[in-house]
């Protein structure tokens, strides 16, 4: 979708709705860097002025991230994107973790019924990517990237869409969880990838049981009960964990 001129009636509407349509179709996918003003000046036959509005429009919405000194960025493809990065701030990490264990069971387990070639390919290409992380920052987008082709592999497009809207909590809550124990990460990723291989939807919803078990037991056995909560709520006991 190449950029082109707008009609001058409600230029910054019309501006902004064409910049809208090339961050939501992907052409200016999360992470890119924008053209620079009079690029857009130009590209668009606009005045500055209202270049500068209209990015200023999906700054506030939450699409786009000014960088001083750097450039504007695509922060998010959708105003739901947008809208849960925000929300996602007053989030806890423990909570984020309980609602991935509620959504990744059923994940793990539908993976294991419906997976592909193509879909085993990708897990096994991400279980690679987690086993040779270096330190922690490549961990964390390593077990990002397994656990969404864990759940691309159950072909239900809502669940996809859901996890992906849930992605940039996702990963603040496992960077969250290895700050609070670096050995917050066990062998079950290779049991769940296993599992799923072998169509054994059983043994893969154990092990998905036990990977999170293990990310939520690194907040500590207080974090739940200093909310009045019971602490059974987490399904990691011992007795529950997957024998390697």
């Amino acid at each position: 979708m190449p950029l082109a001129g707008v009609s001058k009636s409600t230029l910054v509407e019309g501006v902004t709705a064409r910049l809208e349509e090339l961050i939501v179709s992907g052409e200016w996918p999360v992470g890119f860097r924008i053209p620079a003003e009079p690029e857009l000046v130009r590209a668009l036959g606009v005045s500055r002025n209202t270049v500068r509005e209209a990015v200023r429009a999906l700054v506030h919405a939450g699409l786009l991230d000014p960088r001083p000194g750097d450039g504007t960025y695509v922060r998010a493809d959708t105003g739901l994107d947008a809208a849960m990065e925000r929300a996602s701030r007053r989030w806890e990490a423990i909570d984020v973790l309980e609602v991935r264990s509620m959504l990744e069971r059923d994940a793990a387990r539908l993976a294991a019924q419906r997976r592909d070639d193509a879909d085993l390919a990708a897990i096994d290409a991400a279980l690679s990517r987690v086993a040779t992380a270096a330190d922690g920052r490549l961990f964390v987008e390593a077990d990002a990237a397994f656990h969404e082709a864990v759940v691309a592999a159950t072909h239900n497009t809502v669940l996809i869409e859901l996890y992906a809207h849930l992605a940039g909590a996702v990963r603040e809550s496992v960077a969250e969880a290895l700050q609070a124990d670096s050995n917050a990460h066990d062998p079950s990723h290779e049991a769940l990838a296993r599992a799923i291989r072998g169509g054994d939807a059983a043994a893969a919803e154990r092990a998905a049981t036990t990977l999170l078990a293990v990310a939520v037991a690194a907040f500590g056995l207080d974090s739940r009960a200093a909310r009045g909560q019971p602490d059974d709520i987490r399904a990691g006991t011992p007795e529950n964990r997957i024998a390697e």
